[in-house]
């Protein structure tokens, strides 16, 4: 394999609860040497997986969950029958980069990423750069990289700060919540902390072909000194991550992808990032109109072609109960053909409706939604977003609304084209849709790549009032047009 593709296909798999499934499925141990040939085939539609949390969990950090009681019940709300042994500790609470022994050490890993190249798949894996757990080697050998406070702070916050070895080091938190009781926060401004995530980004990339940087807004300086404050020094000259990723990516054919919120996307694309988080589209998917989504997609393509969409992911809630019904559908055709990554999760194809707590090993037993499944591998194997994209304004009628629904948009690769169309409302819309690339005369064919069927309409009509559409609520055509040559 040589170069990333432009727009990459990425499935998330929760890396324990899957080998949990797959020992199951084949009634043995299975771990990430020993996945069936015919597994790491079945994903062979997608250009990358992301294996989250391969990485050593911390035992301190899991007695911290499981004496949690908020955390206990959620656990057992989402795994009815849980064990003790379903608990294995958050993926995030790394106590080492090593990959974890129990899923296959890294020799495992490495026939994993093997076996994806074998189909053509890239592997992408974690990194966590806003803390670490409690018991990592760093916290009692480097305690400087870490954010130090005082008694005073231990006093006022105790929820906040705790000792250790003759130390007071700060939790690690999002600023908008309470800190997580279970990790120490890093101090992204200290240099030395710096050197040795680079050092230990590039022991990680050579495990694999991408990083998925968890959070990675909150180590940028304007996040990091309105989180930390006195606390944290004052800001380098130069932001976290751009040396870094130009260190560890020089040379290698290697994406980062950020975890991105609160409207920093470009800035980390910016910093270098190949991929960002679209989680501003996935919200107006799941709670707004048409013309919210529209609006969103009239950013230019050098900032679309390096988002990352999504309808689901392990943070957040299966898309099978976030967009039910046709509405679910309707997002997934959206984000499949629009520019930038798509990053699909395991168990969504098969709509699966409770969402996993990170710390669990064990999936529930659920029923396999099969009209569903047949659903998502059809659009998976599309492969539309390619060459140039134009988002398309539709039109109506004075009496009719229902246009004001319809989302379009077209591609266009040399002599292949692409147009699709897709109902964004709970009721039928028709529509009139530009065709940028038809011009007057001649016929076309018009493939519906979802269902296979077959439309013939005039040049003319293309060309002049546009394509007629009318969709039955939350519908969508995937179209590919052939000019018929007479």
């Amino acid at each position: 394999m040589t170069g990333w593709p432009a727009a990459p296909a990425v499935y998330e798999i929760d890396t324990w609860p899957w080998l949990t499934g797959l020992a199951r499925r084949y009634g043995r141990p299975v771990t990430l040497g020993d996945v069936p040939g015919e597994v790491w085939d079945e994903l062979s539609d997608f250009d990358a997986v992301w294996l989250m949390g391969v990485w050593e969990r911390s035992p301190a950090g899991l007695a911290v969950a499981v004496a949690d009681p908020g955390l206990r019940r959620d656990f057992h709300a989402a795994l009815p029958g849980l064990s003790a042994t379903d608990v294995v500790g958050s993926p995030y609470c790394v106590r080492r980069y090593e990959v974890d022994e129990r899923l296959g050490g890294a020799p495992g890993l490495a026939v994993a990423r093997s076996e994806l190249a074998r189909g053509g798949v890239r592997l992408i894996l974690d990194y966590v750069p806003n803390h670490v757990a409690p018991d990592h080697p760093i916290v009692a050998g480097h305690p400087e990289w870490l954010v130090n406070g005082g008694e005073d702070d231990l006093a006022r916050e105790p929820g906040a700060w705790f000792a250790a070895g003759g130390h007071v080091l700060a939790r690690g938190r999002d600023p908008y919540f309470p800190p997580w009781p279970d990790v120490v926060q890093l101090n992204a401004f200290d240099p030395g902390l710096r050197q040795w995530t680079a050092r230990t980004l590039a022991g990680i990339a050579e495990q694999c072909d991408g990083v998925r940087c968890d959070m990675a807004m909150l180590v940028t300086n304007e996040i990091f000194a309105r989180t930390w404050g006195r606390w944290a020094g004052p800001a380098p000259a130069e932001e976290f991550w751009p040396a870094i990723i130009g260190e560890v990516g020089s040379g290698r054919d290697f994406v980062f992808v950020a975890e991105a919120y609160w409207d920093l996307e470009w800035a980390l694309q910016q910093q270098g990032f190949g991929f960002c988080y679209d989680k501003r589209l996935y919200d107006r998917l799941v709670h707004e109109d048409a013309d919210a989504v529209r609006k969103h997609l009239t950013a230019g393509r050098d900032y679309q072609d390096k988002l990352i969409r999504f309808t689901e992911n392990h943070d957040e809630p299966r898309a099978a109960t976030a967009l039910p019904g046709g509405r679910g559908r309707a997002a997934a055709v959206a984000i499949a053909t629009l520019p930038g990554a798509t990053l699909w999760h395991d168990g969504q194809f098969e709509g699966r409706r409770t969402r996993l707590p990170v710390f669990l090993g064990r999936y529930p037993d659920e029923p396999v939604d099969e009209d569903l499944l047949a659903f998502h591998h059809r659009l998976a194997r599309l492969k539309v977003d390619r060459g140039d994209w134009q988002l398309l304004e539709c039109s109506g009628w004075p009496d009719n609304p229902s246009y004001q629904g319809v989302l379009a948009w077209s591609w266009r690769d040399g002599g292949d084209r692409r147009l699709v169309a897709v109902n964004f409302s709970d009721g039928p819309a028709q529509a009139r849709v530009p065709v940028p690339w038809s011009s007057p005369g001649g016929r076309w064919r018009l493939t519906d790549l979802l269902d296979g069927r077959v439309f013939e309409r005039d040049g003319d009509e293309l060309s002049g009032p546009g394509l007629y559409v009318d969709l039955p609520p939350w519908n969508a055509h995937v179209l590919e047009a052939r000019s018929l040559v007479h």
